[in-house]
C-alpha cells in the first residue's frame, strides 16, 4: 500500500526536481557585460535583468557581482556577441583580483578555467591570461627580474620525485618562499582517467599555507606535460608564488618537453640509475642543468657516490648548452634532508648567472615561440578532422587502410590533398543553444 502511494507520488517529485534544475539553469550567471552587471544592494537583493532574458533572479549574497564559479560563466542565455571583450567582464575581473591578492581559491578556479576545452571558456581563459601577463610585465619592469623561478623536475619511475619535492618544498617555505607545485599524473591508456594522488606523498607540504599543490592529468601527452601546464605556470606567478616546481611523470630518455617551459631543468636519478654509458646517451641527460642523485642514505650511500662520479665524468664529455653554466651532479637524501640546502644553492647560482648574462631572458623568449607553434600544431589537428572534405572521406579511407588496400602514407597524402583543396575552413562560434 505504502509502496503504491510512493510510486504515484514519485513522478510528481521528479518533475518538481527537474523544474527546479531548469529554473536554476535559466537564472545562471550571465556572461554579457551589457546585461549582467547586477550590483548587490544593501539588502542583499539584485537589480533586475532585462525581462527578455530572465524573470526573477534570486539574491546572490554579499558578493559584489552576480557571479558564480567560472564553470557557470558560459551557459548564459544573455550571450549576444561571441567576440566581445571578456577581459572587463565581472567574473574575469573577480578571478584576476583574487590572483593579485594571492587567494588560493581564485588560483584553483583559474587553473580549472584554463584547463577547459569549451570554446567559450577558452575565450574567458585567454582574457584572464592576458590580464595576468600584463600584470607580470609591470612587476618585471619594476623589479628588473622575473617574478618567479620555474624549475622542472623529472626522472625515471622510482627516483623519488614526490618525496624530494616534499622535503625541498618545506625547506623553501621555511625560508620564506611561496611554492607552487604542478604535479602531472599519467592518464590511463584504457579509461583515460588519472589517479591524481601526488598530494598523498606530500602530507606536510599539503598543509603548508605557503605552498600550493595542483595535480593534473597528462591526457595522453608525451613528455608528461600538456599545453595547459604552461598556462598554469603563468597563473601561479600571477598569484605571487616565487618558486614553481613542475613535476612530470616518470619519463624515459626522449620525453623532456618540460624543458621548454621552465628556467631550470633538473633530472633526478636513483642510486641504481645506470652507468657512465647511460649518462653519455643523448637525450634527457643532455638538456639537464642539474643532476640530483636521490636516496643517498643508508645502504644506498655507496651506490649513490658511485653514480655521482660516473655522471660527473659523463657530463664532461657533453657540450654544455650555456656559456655561463656547466651542469652539476650532487647527492641528496630526501629522508634525512641532507643535501637539500646545497641543491637550492646550485639552483640560485644557475638563476643568477643566466639572468645576469641575459641567457634566461632569451630562453623565455624562445620558449614562448616554441609553445606558440605547439598550440598551432594542436589546433591544426582539430581543424583537419573538422574539414568537410576530410570528414566525408575519412571513414572509407580508414577502412581501406585496415583492409590493407592502400598504405597509411598514401591514405594520409590523399586526405591532406583534400584538406588543401579548400583553404577557407569554416569554424563558426558556438550558437546560443549549443552552450
Amino acid at each position: 500500500m505504502i509502496r503504491c502511494m510512493f510510486s504515484r507520488k514519485l513522478p510528481k517529485l521528479y518533475s518538481r526536481v527537474v523544474h527546479q534544475i531548469l529554473r536554476a539553469d535559466r537564472q545562471a550567471v550571465c556572461f554579457s557585460t551589457d546585461h549582467c552587471q547586477s550590483i548587490v544592494g544593501a539588502g542583499g537583493t539584485t537589480t533586475s535583468h532585462k525581462k527578455a532574458h530572465h524573470s526573477q533572479v534570486p539574491p546572490v549574497g554579499r558578493n559584489k557581482y552576480c557571479t558564480q564559479p567560472a564553470e557557470a560563466l558560459v551557459v548564459s542565455p544573455c550571450l549576444q556577441d561571441p567576440k566581445e571583450d571578456l577581459s572587463q567582464h565581472p567574473a574575469v575581473q573577480r578571478l584576476f583580483q583574487g590572483l593579485k591578492e594571492g587567494h588560493r581559491a581564485s588560483l584553483a578556479e583559474s587553473i580549472t578555467l584554463v584547463e577547459s576545452v569549451h570554446r567559450r571558456k577558452r575565450a574567458a581563459a585567454e582574457a584572464l591570461l592576458q590580464l595576468v601577463l600584463e600584470h607580470l610585465q609591470q612587476k618585471r619592469v619594476k623589479w628588473k627580474k622575473p617574478s618567479a623561478f620555474r624549475i622542472g623536475l623529472t626522472g625515471p619511475p622510482g627516483a623519488g620525485k614526490s618525496t624530494f619535492i616534499e622535503a625541498f618544498g618545506k625547506f623553501l617555505t621555511d625560508s620564506g618562499h611561496k611554492v607552487a607545485v604542478l604535479a602531472v599524473d599519467p592518464s590511463s591508456s584504457t579509461t583515460g582517467g588519472s589517479l591524481l594522488g601526488d598530494k598523498t606523498r606530500m602530507p606536510e607540504l599539503s598543509r603548508d599555507m605557503n605552498a600550493y599543490i595542483r595535480p593534473s592529468p597528462t591526457s595522453g601527452t608525451l613528455g608528461g606535460v600538456n599545453r595547459r601546464t604552461n598556462e598554469a605556470i603563468v597563473l601561479c606567478e600571477g598569484a605571487g608564488y616565487d618558486v614553481i616546481l613542475v613535476e612530470t611523470v616518470g619519463v624515459g630518455q626522449s620525453e623532456f618537453v618540460v624543458a621548454d617551459m621552465v628556467d631550470m631543468f633538473v633530472l633526478l636519478v636513483p642510486p641504481a640509475g645506470g652507468d657512465e654509458l647511460q649518462g653519455l646517451k643523448k637525450g634527457i641527460v643532455e638538456v639537464a642543468d642539474l643532476v640530483i642523485v636521490n636516496k643517498a642514505d643508508g645502504d644506498l650511500l655507496p651506490a649513490a657516490r658511485r653514480i655521482q662520479a660516473e655522471y660527473t665524468s659523463a657530463l664532461k664529455l657533453i657540450r654544455p648548452r650555456s656559456h655561463v653554466w656547466r651542469p652539476r651532479v650532487i647527492r641528496v637524501s630526501s629522508l634525512t634532508r641532507e643535501g637539500i640546502p646545497k641543491a637550492w644553492d646550485r639552483m640560485t647560482g644557475f638563476r643568477n648567472k643566466t639572468w645576469n648574462s641575459g641567457e634566461l631572458d632569451m630562453k623565455r623568449r624562445r620558449q614562448h615561440r616554441v609553445w606558440m607553434w605547439n598550440h598551432i600544431q594542436d589546433s591544426m589537428i582539430k581543424l583537419f578532422r573538422q574539414h568537410p572534405g576530410v570528414q566525408r572521406l575519412i571513414d572509407g579511407t580508414e577502412d581501406r587502410v585496415m583492409r590493407g588496400e592502400i598504405t597509411p602514407g598514401a591514405a594520409a597524402d590523399a586526405l591532406l590533398r583534400e584538406f588543401q583543396k579548400s583553404p577557407k575552413i569554416s569554424n563558426p562560434e558556438p550558437k546560443l543553444d549549443e552552450l
